[in-house]
């Protein structure tokens, strides 16, 4: 944080691209934590594989979502701007 704050950052904008960027990481291996828990309460007969394959869309909607983010920054503050 303190680097994003010298160069100038939006901290909020910083803060809802960690988020996101920490959100995909859940679903993309190595460290797919969210894959694991999904792969112990998946029935026997569904392989790693098959969870792995099953969740390409996703990782692809929020990498869409990341880059969403990145290249227009105003959709991250637009819904808080309504409400003040």
């Amino acid at each position: 944080m303190p680097v994003a704050q010298q160069l100038g950052i939006d901290l909020i904008w910083y803060g809802v691209v960690l988020g996101a960027n920490l959100q995909t990481s859940f679903l993309t291996p190595p460290f797919g934590f969210a894959l694991f828990y999904l792969r112990g309460v998946a029935p026997s007969e569904v392989t790693t594989a098959d969870i792995y394959r099953g969740v390409i869309p996703f990782i692809l909607l929020q990498l869409l979502v990341l880059v969403l983010i990145i290249v227009f920054p105003g959709i991250v503050s637009f819904l808080p701007s309504l409400a003040g």
